[in-house]
C-alpha cells in the first residue's frame, strides 16, 4: 500500500473514531486495529467486517521417516490463494526445524548433539519455474526460521500460487521442544514441513521467527499426507485415516473400527500383541494415508513399541456424530492406561457443557511423549506422577482444539486468547480415577493460588503486552494464570448460563477465522448487552494486582463489616461470619460490586449477634495479601 494512501485511510478514520469507540468505554485501541476498522475488515461490534478476508494454503505432502537415522524426507506441493485486496510481492515460508540450526536464536536450551545445519532444501519450484538454489543472487533469503521468496511475478488479489519443495532434516535425539525422539524407534514429528506463513488484514506477513516459546498462528488448510515408514511401525496423525485395512492386519483393523463406535476402551494393541508382533501388513515399507480439511496444522507420531487404546463418544448429540479418542503410550507409563478414557470424557464435556460446542474433529490421539503440547487431532503429553495430573494435562491440551484451532488464534501475539481458555475450561470436568470408581474429582488447577504468588511483581506484564515480547514467568502468568482467573471472575459476573451463551456467540462469529483481542472484547460486550470495559481494562490492559482487606467495627450489639479494595483488580467478595453462639452465615458479591470505582464495600445487613470471626475470600479468589482477610474477636 502506498504511504499516501495509508495516510488518507488513517485521516478518514479519525473523523469517525470518536463516535465509533464511544460505546466501548476507554479501552486503548492500537493504530493497526483502527486501520482494520477503517478498511471494514473488522467491526467495533465484535463481528468480522463486511470486507473481512483471509488467505488459504492447501498441502499435498509425501514424507518418508527413516527411524535409524531420525531423518524426515519430504516432498510437498502447496497451492496458496491470495484472498486479500493486496498485491503480494513476496512469499514467507516457515522452516521450523531451523530452530536447531547453528547460530539461530533460541529461547530453549538445546543439547549440543542436536545442533544441525538446519533444513536441507534440495529443490524449489515456484509457479512451474525451478529455482537455482545456488545462484549468486537467488530470489530468496533465509532468515532465522523463515525462507522469504521475492516473487518475480507478484501475486495479484484473487490469484493463486503453486509452490513445490523437497527437503530433509534430522529429528532431534535429546531435545524436546514440543516434539522429538522418545526412546528407541519412537518419534513425535511436529513443526516439520515448509509452511506458508499467515498474511492477515492487521499486520500483513507474520515474519516472527520461531524461537521455542511462542506457538501457533496458521491459516486454515487442507492436507493430503502420505507417511512411509518401515514395517512394524504404527503411525498416528492429524486427519482421517484413509487406509487402515492396507497397513494393519485384519484383526487390528477390526479392533480400530470397533473403537470408533464404542464407549468402552478397546485395547487395539496390548503388551501381548507387541510381544507377538505381526501387527502391520508385512511389507518392507507401509504407506499410511491421512486427509484433513480446514485445519491449521498437521503432526504425526510413530513407534514400533507403544501400546494403543481407543474409545469414542458422541460429539454432536444433534447428529450422532462421534469422535474417536486414542492413547498411544509406553508400556511403562502407568498413568496412560486411563488417558483414552480421560480424553473421551474431556471431549464429551467440552461438546455438551462448556463451551458446549460440538467437538469439531472426528478423532484425536494423545501420544506419550513429553511435556504437554497440542496439535489438530494430536496431543504430545509426557507421563504424569498421578492420575489427577494425567487428567489435568489431557483435558488442557484437548481444550486447545477450540482455542487456537477452532478459532484461529494468533498465539504469537496473544497467547492468553488460547492458553487462558485451556487453563480455565476443564476446571469442572468430573473425572474418576478408575473407570470402576464411583467418586469423582475435578481438575483443580490452582490458578488463583499461582496468580497470587506473582501478581503485582515487577516482572508481571499486562496481558495486552504482545506475547512475542514476553519470556519466562512474565510469559507464563500473562498467558495462563491471569487470563484463567479473569475468565472465572467474568463467568461469575455474568452467571454461568449467560457466560456460556456469550462465549458461544463469540465462537460462532469467529470460528474458522482469526480473531484479535478487540474482537473478543467487543463480541462479549455485544452478546452480554453491556459495556464490560470496567472489567477488561484492569484485568487485560493494566498492571495491577488483587488485594482485598477487611475492617469490622461494632457499636453495641450491631457490627459493620467493610471490605476495602486495596488492589486494582476487581474480584468477588466472599464473607464467612461466625457468631459467638456457634452459628455461621455467608455473604457473596461478584466482582461487579467494584464496577463504578468504589474503594470500599459495606455489608448492609444488621447482623444482630455478637461476632466471633469474619473470613474474607476463598481458594478461588486471588489475593496477594491474605493476612488482612481474617478478623477474630
Amino acid at each position: 500500500m502506498l504511504f499516501t494512501r495509508f495516510l488518507s485511510l488513517i485521516s478518514g478514520f479519525f473523523l469517525i473514531s470518536v463516535s465509533l469507540f464511544a460505546q466501548q468505554g476507554d479501552l486503548y485501541v492500537p493504530l493497526e486495529v483502527q486501520t482494520a476498522y477503517a478498511k471494514g475488515t473488522r467491526s467495533p461490534d465484535g463481528t468480522p467486517g463486511p470486507n473481512y478476508w483471509q488467505n488459504k494454503s492447501d498441502y499435498r505432502i509425501r514424507v518418508r521417516m527413516e527411524p535409524a537415522t531420525r531423518t524426515v524426507r519430504g516432498q510437498e506441493t502447496v497451492t496458496y490463494t491470495n484472498n486479500s485486496p493486496d498485491t503480494l510481492r513476496q512469499l514467507v515460508v516457515r522452516l521450523y526445524p531451523d530452530i536447531f540450526k547453528k547460530g539461530n536464536i533460541r529461547d530453549e536450551a538445546v543439547d549440543p548433539d542436536d545442533i544441525t545445519d538446519g533444513v536441507n532444501v534440495s529443490a524449489v519450484t515456484l509457479n512451474g519455474s525451478k529455482l537455482d538454489l545456488k545462484a549468486r543472487k537467488p530470489l530468496f533469503r533465509r532468515s532465522g526460521t523463515n525462507m522469504i521468496f521475492m516473487l518475480a511475478r507478484p501475486l495479484l488479489p484473487g490469484g493463486r500460487l503453486n509452490l513445490e519443495m523437497n527437503w530433509d532434516y534430522t529429528v532431534p535425539a535429546k531435545t524436546h521442544i514440543r516434539e522429538g525422539t522418545y526412546g528407541e524407534n519412537t518419534f513425535f514429528v511436529a513443526y516439520w514441513y515448509p509452511q506458508i506463513a499467515v498474511y492477515d488484514d492487521v499486520h500483513g506477513w507474520d515474519t516472527f521467527n520461531y524461537t521455542g516459546t511462542q506457538e501457533f498462528y496458521n491459516d486454515f488448510s487442507d492436507f493430503d499426507v502420505e507417511i512411509t515408514v518401515p514395517d512394524g511401525f504404527l503411525v498416528w496423525a492429524t486427519g482421517v485415516w484413509q487406509n487402515p485395512g492396507e497397513v494393519l492386519k485384519e484383526e487390528y483393523a477390526d479392533r480400530y473400527r470397533q473403537a470408533t463406535q464404542s464407549a468402552e476402551v478397546v485395547h487395539i494393541v496390548d503388551a501381548k500383541d507387541l510381544r507377538k508382533g505381526n501387527i502391520t501388513a508385512g511389507k518392507p515399507q507401509n504407506v499410511w494415508k491421512f486427509r484433513a480439511g480446514n485445519v491449521p496444522d498437521f503432526a504425526f507420531a510413530l513407534s514400533n513399541r507403544y501400546l494403543w487404546d481407543a474409545t469414542s463418544t458422541v460429539a454432536d448429540p444433534a447428529t450422532g456424530r462421534r469422535t474417536t479418542v486414542s492413547a498411544a503410550y509406553d508400556p511403562k507409563s502407568d498413568d496412560f492406561t486411563q488417558v483414552a478414557r480421560f480424553g473421551r470424557e474431556s471431549v464429551a464435556y467440552f461438546s455438551t457443557q462448556l463451551p458446549g460446542v460440538p467437538f469439531p474433529y472426528p478423532n484425536l490421539t494423545v501420544f506419550n511423549g513429553s511435556g504437554g503440547m497440542e496439535f489438530p487431532m494430536m496431543v504430545n503429553d509426557g507421563s504424569s506422577p498421578g492420575l489427577e495430573d494425567a487428567a489435568e494435562v489431557t483435558a488442557h491440551e484437548i481444550a486447545h482444539t477450540y482455542f487456537p484451532f477452532y478459532m484461529g488464534i494468533n498465539e504469537r501475539r496473544y497467547a492468553w486468547m488460547d492458553e487462558g481458555w485451556a487453563q480455565f475450561l476443564p476446571n469442572e470436568i468430573p473425572f474418576r480415577r478408575k473407570a470402576s470408581d464411583s467418586q469423582t474429582f475435578t481438575v483443580q488447577q490452582e490458578n488463583a493460588r499461582y496468580f497470587s504468588l506473582f501478581a503485582g511483581k515487577e516482572q508481571e506484564m499486562p496481558m495486552m503486552t504482545p506475547t512475542n515480547l514476553l519470556s519466562g514467568f512474565s510469559y507464563g502468568f500473562a498467558s495462563y494464570f491471569r487470563p484463567a482467573v479473569a475468565y472465572a471472575q467474568l463467568q461469575e459476573v455474568l452467571g454461568k448460563e449467560k457466560f456460556r451463551q456469550v462465549l458461544q456467540d463469540y465462537m460462532r462469529r469467529w470460528n474458522g477465522k482469526h480473531p484479535i483481542p478487540y474482537d473478543f472484547f467487543y463480541s462479549f460486550n455485544a452478546a452480554a448487552g453491556e459495556d464490560l470495559s470496567w472489567f477488561w481494562k484492569p484485568w487485560f490492559f493494566d498492571k495491577g494486582y488483587p488485594d482485598l482487606g477487611l475492617k469490622v467495627t461494632s457499636e453495641g450489639k450491631e457490627s459493620k463489616i467493610v471490605v476495602q479494595k486495596k488492589g486494582t483488580l476487581p474480584v468477588p467478595v466472599r464473607l464467612k461470619v461466625t457468631y459467638r453462639d456457634g452459628s455461621e452465615e455467608t455473604f457473596s458479591e461478584t466482582a461487579r460490586v467494584w464496577k463504578d470505582g468504589a474503594a470500599e464495600f459495606t455489608l448492609n445487613k444488621i447482623l444482630g449477634k455478637a461476632i466471633r470471626s469474619v473470613v474474607l475470600g476463598d481458594a478461588q479468589i486471588p489475593d496477594v495479601n491474605p493476612e488482612d482477610n481474617v478478623i477474630r474477636r
